[in-house]
């Protein structure tokens, strides 16, 4: 991993960038931890706001979260997005529960997500499936997550580490798994507080293999390290800059 590699996913800080003044200043300060790349989402602004800022602050657009209905209806608006972001990544962000509630769905969720990603395919860009623990079901004998990616050749993975421990599997296991699937990568730690309550945590201060993970994500087509946080214990910043941090000591080459 190279420290270029590491990037921050704006949800993360979706509080401070509802305004090009706060979105000015927010991607200054992620500078001045070190990160270079930044992968948007949480925020209404006008994509060519958020290019100027990322440009002045010296931060490339890695890639993107965008709505699901536009990427499987319309992903001709993501496509000329992208191409402004000077950007080839986007993922879907999150399943509906009507499209994963039996077998039938997830097939129709899957071959829609295909027609899909041909589309960006075609663009030269890529669009990633981000799994949260719901994909982790098993119907008829296999997780859903599985079964989305087995119907979906052109679809890659864009595999979010704490999602996969909160479904109860292995995330050394499944980045593994699709290593050379995935281009795009979700770093987030798990904690566990009392009584029985996980927690997100900065990547190195939870329960997670980070010495499994990392490597079986380099051993891959793994372009971009991008650290979330959906929910702090302290400030926003100082936890990126702890995951920030964490991975330069332990894993920059």
């Amino acid at each position: 991993m190279k420290k270029s590699q590491i990037a921050a996913q704006c949800y993360t800080l979706r509080e401070y960038l509802h305004t090009s003044g706060s979105c000015d200043r927010t991607f200054a300060k992620l500078r001045e931890i070190g990160y270079e790349a930044i992968q948007i989402s949480g925020t209404a602004l006008d994509p060519k706001e958020i290019k100027k800022y990322a440009d002045k602050n010296g931060l490339t657009i890695c890639a993107t979260h965008d709505n699901g209905d536009v990427l499987l209806n319309t992903p001709e608006v993501i496509i000329e997005k992208l191409a402004l972001y000077n950007c080839k990544h986007t993922a879907y962000p999150c399943p509906a529960e009507y499209t994963v509630i039996d077998y039938a769905s997830v097939i129709d969720f899957a071959q829609a997500l295909e027609k899909s990603a041909q589309k960006f395919a075609e663009a030269g860009m890529t669009l990633s499936y981000h799994n949260h623990n719901i994909e982790f079901r098993k119907i008829n004998g296999e997780t859903i997550l599985d079964t989305i990616m087995n119907n979906a050749p052109t679809l890659l993975a864009e595999i979010d580490t704490y999602w996969v421990q909160m479904g109860g599997c292995d995330p050394v296991e499944y980045t593994a798994k699709y290593t050379n699937r995935m281009q795009i990568f979700h770093l987030k730690d798990f904690g566990v507080v009392y009584p029985r309550t996980s927690i997100m945590v900065p990547v190195g201060s939870g329960n997670l293999n980070w010495n499994g993970i990392i490597p079986a994500a380099e051993a891959g087509t793994t372009e971009w390290f991008i650290v979330e946080q959906d929910q702090c214990q302290k400030d926003v910043f100082s936890s990126l800059k702890d995951s920030f941090d964490y991975l330069v000591k332990n894993f920059v080459k």
